[in-house]
């Protein structure tokens, strides 16, 4: 079984646009529920009709999930706790506002879940604000249709799928109590002014026209409060490529073949047994234990004879070798982690780690900006938008913001892997060197250090030094070490030339 003839399986809603079914069966795999729509185990190999049940028929045993860590590898590198990126703003109120609005509306996990969804192709998230309060949600990217101008800026969202008309009556909806169980179409869109609320129609009826004018707010934003994210790719592309569907195949065949593998060990370790008995009134010549095993033995009308049906333990060698090369073929396609844990003896500095995840590196290099560049810092600027579109500002972490410029944000990411102590030890040398030799401001010098040790603003780790430099305890406590250290190093080398001499 391959992917498209998987896929062939899902039921399909002919309603809905055809990027629905798409975004929908990847889900599954995403989600690693692929199989679970083919009602026969893989340990059955006849029906209750005695009809034998195809390879292709029968669920998988075994399920290696190559697709799901990928994604959940590559989103971690993103945004996990230890990648999420500090932000850099012109304004020190800025700043501050966005800063608060990471814990307000936490945005490392709602970005972290957009990444793992956004993997089929897209996510997309709805920024509102109920009492001057922000909030993110991310919705389901299916049922959602956006339209861009010329310059790439998103002039309408629409929101269509189908609810059962009791899921609409618990929401206030006039609904007829014998229609509880009537699939109706929801439908709602965002423009630069307003937010729509139809009418719910039946989906027999046709797609809802009448405007509910009680339930459609007039937000006057002048901008549409949507951020829509498509998977590698550009601004202004509705759906990216899948992360992960080139290796969907390669998946399903390593699934099947060690699902056969692991029922070819369970049959060597009770092979069947034949006898060939020709009148032996034991035997039954009835062929009624074709159950399996040595236990229900097969009888055939021949001269006496018995044996084990067996098979040969070279070919579990030849299948784990075949699957060792499958799983690289899925990593190298979907650029995961090829790296195994067994075989790292001892613990790797920042560096190491880096070039022996290198594809993995790559492959989140390329998500930062579809979910960061793109993503991320594009809703620190609505957010400052909507301080100037909200009467008297929004509210973040308490403290009430006004007109909030959004001029000179930018993303600053932490390294993918920390470095170590003798790793940090070498940068800074190297910095003191340049600074010394002229070859480096001391500002830099900093910033650098600061990014590299996982600081969260070099701006302000520089600033702390500014003030150190112009205390003068703190100076005099800083030369005193100086020269403590220079003696020590004297002193360890004068204790260096003794030795040699006494050797000598």
């Amino acid at each position: 079984m391959d992917w498209k003839q998987l896929r062939e399986t899902y039921p399909q809603d002919d309603g809905l646009p055809p990027r629905a079914a798409r975004l929908s069966a990847l889900m599954r795999v995403r989600d690693c529920v692929q199989y679970d729509d083919i009602p026969n185990p893989f340990s059955a190999e006849y029906n209750g009709a005695g009809e034998y049940i195809p390879l292709s028929k029968r669920r998988p045993s075994v399920r290696t999930n190559m697709c799901a860590t990928v994604v959940d590898e590559s989103a971690a590198l993103v945004f996990g706790e230890s990648h999420w990126p500090a932000l850099k703003a012109g304004d020190e109120r800025t700043s501050l506002a966005l800063a608060a609005l990471d814990a307000e509306c936490a945005l490392p996990a709602v970005m972290l879940e957009a990444v793992i969804a956004g993997s089929v192709g897209s996510s997309a998230l709805l920024v509102e604000v109920a009492q001057r309060v922000p909030c993110v949600t991310m919705f389901d990217t299916r049922y959602l249709t956006p339209e861009w101008d010329a310059v790439r800026q998103l002039v309408r969202m629409t929101e269509q799928y189908k609810v059962k008309g009791r899921d609409l009556a618990a929401q206030g909806w006039k609904i007829p109590e014998d229609s509880a169980e009537t699939l109706y179409w929801w439908r709602r869109e965002w423009d630069r002014l307003e937010c729509k609320v139809y009418v719910p129609r039946p989906v027999a009826d046709g797609v809802p026209d009448e405007v509910d004018k009680t339930r459609t707010i007039q937000h006057g934003l002048k901008f549409v409060p949507w951020v829509w994210m498509a998977n590698m790719a550009q601004p202004g592309v509705v759906d990216g490529p899948c992360t992960f569907e080139r290796a969907i195949d390669t998946v399903i065949e390593c699934d099947y073949l060690l699902s056969q593998s692991g029922r070819g060990l369970k049959y060597s370790s009770d092979p069947k047994l034949v006898i060939k008995a020709g009148s032996d009134p034991m035997g039954g010549g009835d062929g009624s234990g074709a159950g399996g095993g040595s236990a229900t033995a097969l009888t055939l009308p021949m001269d006496g004879d018995a044996k084990l049906l067996e098979i040969n333990g070279d070919a579990s060698d030849a299948m784990l070798q075949q699957y060792r090369e499958l799983r690289a073929i899925v990593l190298e396609q979907i650029h995961g982690n090829r790296a195994h844990a067994d075989k790292i003896s001892a613990a790797q500095s920042g560096r190491a780690m880096e070039m022996m995840c290198q594809s993995l590196v790559w492959l989140a290099d390329r998500l930062r900006l579809s979910y960061g560049e793109y993503g991320l810092l594009a809703l620190y600027r609505m957010i400052c938008r909507f301080s100037s579109a909200v009467t008297d500002g929004i509210i973040v972490g308490g403290e009430a913001y006004k007109d909030l410029p959004d001029t000179g944000l930018a993303l600053q990411w932490p390294p993918y892997f920390p470095s170590t102590d003798p790793e940090l030890l070498q940068l800074a040398q190297g910095l003191a060197t340049a600074v010394v030799s002229g070859f480096m401001s001391n500002q830099t010098a900093c910033s650098i250090y600061a990014a590299k040790v996982g600081a969260a603003s070099p701006q302000a780790e520089w600033e702390r030094v500014l003030d150190e430099l112009s205390d003068p305890v703190l100076v005099a406590k800083r030369e005193a070490a100086k020269n403590a250290a220079k003696a020590d190093r004297q002193a360890a080398g004068a204790g260096r030339t003794e030795t040699r001499q006494v050797t000598a």
